[in-house]
């Protein structure tokens, strides 16, 4: 691709989209997307993790504009994003583009209502820039896949920050020219590394992609300008951070070919290459008393997030050896077989132990295969390659409605759930954010 660059290409995609000219199967995963992700933050509105942010950004918010989701308070449109950003990326219960292992909703949804709120904007403009900066990110991930995650970056975080810069140039109502500064304004903003997953600096990422896309927006609103290349340049975001970019990847067939229709969502609280690890496990169907040994085998990526030093609930999320004890022993895999008193239980532990994970170049990306060795010397062996949840084997609109019940229990607001799923049933006709904030609030 010569010209334009990547930044204006998608600036012009962001800004002359039209609602009805998506594709309805594509359109349909904007509010599956969202009633994903707020089932999510809402179930862990009272982590301390949560908790601790909102106080952080409280200290630094200006005017109460946008909901912070269950906390009973509104705070500038950038410190809510941050918060909500935080909570709905929290539980690793989120929605996952595979190709990228991006997590697509977590830093852009929070921006499109903080903003949307903010201004006063209908329902369906907040689906549609949520829907546009999924897209934006996707496509600026696939483009740097591998290689950039490969490298340490944090690729939600990273790539994130331009998704979110998307989603708020859409609603500000800039131009071609404008959202495409923002998109290059925003590849000075980008941050997020892996080393940090199991810690809090994890979560200061994600909210720090969505504040700082807003932010990005806000500044090309203003006047500022970037790099023409600035993403794909010789000493651009791309190659400073990873490999020579795919450009094609990211912005050609843009209307056409939307990476937005590949988003798949978890049925279990864990990093979705575990989610064959886990089923796997539950297949073997043997006594776990009788367990000697177990192989656990996939592809690079499982064995470069997964075979891990476990620590704390942050590392049981992405451990390979927890997710094989847990589907073995509790036949399970909730928030509770993730959380601490899980990675703490003496049986899960002794399961662990006897785990081996390695890796298998030849099996697909999220899919796993076990072969378990019995005290008696036998083996039996359980392969998963389309896990519950995959882009093969997706969960119905059904399943996600119940799972977000099932994490507003957890958050100890259950009796949200049926209100919250009319209002995003009506997002889409509702004139403005009103009804929905009601019931995150």
């Amino acid at each position: 691709m010569s010209a334009p660059g990547v930044a204006a290409a998608l600036g012009a995609f962001v800004a002359e989209s039209r609602w009805e000219e998506i594709p309805p199967a594509v359109r349909r995963e904007a509010p599956r997307a969202l009633l994903n992700h707020l089932g999510c933050a809402l179930g862990v509105a009272r982590d301390p993790a949560v908790q601790a942010a909102l106080r952080a950004m409280r200290a630094l918010s200006g005017p109460a504009e946008a909901t912070v989701f269950g906390q009973g308070l509104r705070l500038d449109a950038g410190a809510a994003a941050f918060v909500n950003a935080v909570a709905g990326n929290l539980l690793d219960f989120d929605d996952t583009h595979l190709a990228t292992v991006i997590h697509p909703a977590a830093p852009v949804a929070p921006v499109a209502l903080a903003l949307g709120e903010t201004l006063g904007l209908p329902g369906r403009a907040a689906l549609h820039a949520l829907l546009l900066g999924m897209e934006v990110e996707c496509r600026i991930g696939l483009g740097v896949s591998p290689g950039h995650y490969d490298r340490g970056w944090h690729i939600t975080s990273t790539c994130g920050v331009f998704g979110a810069a998307a989603a708020a140039a859409r609603l500000l109502g800039l131009d071609a020219a404008r959202t495409g500064q923002a998109l290059g304004l925003a590849s000075s903003l980008s941050s997020g590394h892996v080393e940090n997953l199991p810690t809090a600096g994890k979560n200061a990422s994600m909210g720090a992609a969505a504040r700082n896309g807003l932010l990005a927006a806000r500044l090309a609103e203003a006047g500022w300008e970037a790099a023409p290349a600035a993403i794909e340049g010789r000493l651009g975001w791309a190659r400073a951070m990873g490999d020579a970019p795919d450009v094609e990847a990211m912005a050609g067939a843009l209307g056409s070919r939307w990476e937005v229709a590949r988003i798949t969502y978890k049925p279990y609280p864990a990093g979705i290459v575990f989610h064959a690890v886990i089923e796997a496990a539950m297949a073997l169907d043997v006594p776990p008393e009788a367990v000697r040994h177990v192989l656990a085998e996939g592809d690079a990526l499982l064995l470069a997030r997964g075979d891990r030093p476990l620590n704390s609930r942050h590392d049981a999320r992405v451990s390979i050896h927890h997710a094989v004890a847990v589907g073995l022993l509790r036949r399970r895999a909730g928030v509770a077989e993730f959380e601490a008193a899980a990675v703490a239980d003496p049986a899960l532990a002794a399961l662990r132990a006897r785990v081996e994970a390695r890796c298998d170049p030849t099996l697909p990306r999220g899919a796993a295969r076990l072969t378990a060795t019995l005290a008696d010397g036998t083996r039996r062996v359980a392969m998963v390659t389309h896990p519950s949840g995959s882009e093969a084997n997706p969960m119905s609109d059904a399943a996600l409605a119940a799972k977000l019940r099932d994490n507003l229990a957890l958050g100890g607001v259950a009796e949200r759930a049926e209100g919250l799923l009319a209002a995003l049933a009506a997002l889409e006709e509702a004139p403005d954010l009103g009804g929905l904030m009601g019931w995150l609030r």
